[in-house]
């Protein structure tokens, strides 16, 4: 892991908080000590009824560029997957059952669990160079959980799911606006006025409407997940698994063997 272990920052400004990950040195990607400071982030907007919106963004141009990889060398089973699939599930979970409407603003990449969080907003909003995937195929050999194919899958449907992590390429911002996975596209000098205003009219509509519809909507969507921690423990287990930490780490292309 790089000598960087980031940070996720939490501001209230008005009836709004913000929640910025800052580790731009390497585009985001979370760290340990980043996710349990978003668990804390996440227990703050609950704690405070005046609290409307909140913002999800990255610091430097880049949304999430998933989790850190380095972290997985220290994986010695496929357990520690299952493990670390359930802990990141918990957090997305608080994230998705938030009081509060959840804004995501993305810049460059959501990638692996950055695309995760961005699932798990309300709404999202990006620049033209945002791009969504998870190229596990092609860089780590491990696996999404349950729970993150069916956000996938009831955001953007079977045939889409299967071709991005099949082919382990990126969805653009047209495209994820055409499938209003993102609800706006706008250019980078007008970002901050689009979401400020974004905020103003969330910030207006009846509280207990939003809550009601978003927990509605997530518990129809965790009704989709069904018990994979056999599925979640083969990817983790694997050689193949290893091997796509050691070549990411080592800068060479995987040898994937299938084992």
């Amino acid at each position: 892991m790089s000598a960087d272990p980031g940070a996720v920052r939490f501001e209230i400004r008005g009836t709004t908080a913000f929640i910025t990950f800052d580790r731009p040195s390497a585009r985001n990607a979370m760290t340990w000590a980043m996710y349990d400071q978003l668990d804390r982030a996440l227990d703050g907007l609950a704690s405070d009824d005046t609290l409307r919106v909140a913002v999800l963004r990255g610091a430097g141009g880049s949304f999430v560029a998933g989790t850190d990889i380095a972290q997985f060398r220290e994986f010695a089973s496929g357990d520690e997957g299952v493990a670390y699939e359930r802990h990141i599930d918990a957090i997305v979970t608080k994230l998705e059952s938030a009081r509060v409407a959840t804004v995501g603003v993305i810049e460059g990449h959501a990638a692996g669990a950055g695309l995760v969080l961005a699932a798990a907003c309300d709404l999202r909003v990006c620049t033209p160079n945002a791009r969504f995937g998870a190229p596990i195929a092609k860089t780590v050999g491990n696996c999404l959980s349950m729970a993150n194919h069916a956000r996938l899958t009831a955001h953007l449907g079977v045939p889409r799911v299967k071709q991005l992590l099949f082919t382990a390429d990126f969805i653009s911002a047209e495209e994820a606006r055409e499938r209003d996975f993102v609800q706006a596209v706008v250019e980078p000098e007008q970002l901050d006025m689009r979401v400020d205003e974004l905020c103003v009219r969330l910030a207006s509509h009846a509280p207990i409407t939003l809550q009601v519809t978003k927990e509605a909507i997530r518990r129809m969507v965790a009704e989709m997940t069904v018990n994979g921690d056999d599925l979640v423990r083969r990817a983790y287990e694997s050689r193949d698994f290893h091997e796509g930490v050691a070549a990411f780490m080592e800068k060479r292309p995987a040898r994937w063997e299938g084992k």
